[in-house]
């Protein structure tokens, strides 16, 4: 009897399809968002404790890599809405067929990078 076993175990070997890269890249801007959100949360509350504080922090968000920080959650908030977005309009019946689930997995993809751009030329 023929072992029916897939060969190829090694992950970094795998070719996905760019609908589940996307899906992948979905879950990640969401767990990217959960903790942006605890920054931002953060941020607020040093932004409010007294004026000194709120002089402090306009400073610090002239730095890169509080710059880069407001832009990477900025990224992740684009991404997971456009995313989001997708799923909902194919939870209405459209673009579910396998064509139709790549056309959508690359104007989620290229619309959120001109968003992600948008979002670094707004925060620089």
């Amino acid at each position: 009897m023929k072992n029916q076993r897939p060969v190829n175990l090694e992950i970094s070997t795998i070719k996905f399809p760019i609908t589940a890269i996307v899906s992948i890249l979905h879950r990640m801007s969401g767990v990217v968002l959960f903790a942006g959100v605890a920054v931002l949360l953060w941020l607020l509350d040093a932004s409010l404790a007294s004026e000194e504080q709120f002089v402090a922090l306009q400073e610090a968000l002239t730095r890169p890599l509080w710059q880069f920080i407001i832009w990477a959650v900025l990224a992740a908030l684009a991404y997971h809405l456009v995313a989001g977005v997708r799923h909902l309009i194919m939870d209405c019946g459209i673009g579910e067929s396998l064509q139709g689930g790549r056309l959508g997995a690359v104007i989620v993809v290229v619309l959120s990078l001109v968003l992600i751009v948008l979002a670094g030329v707004w925060v620089w």
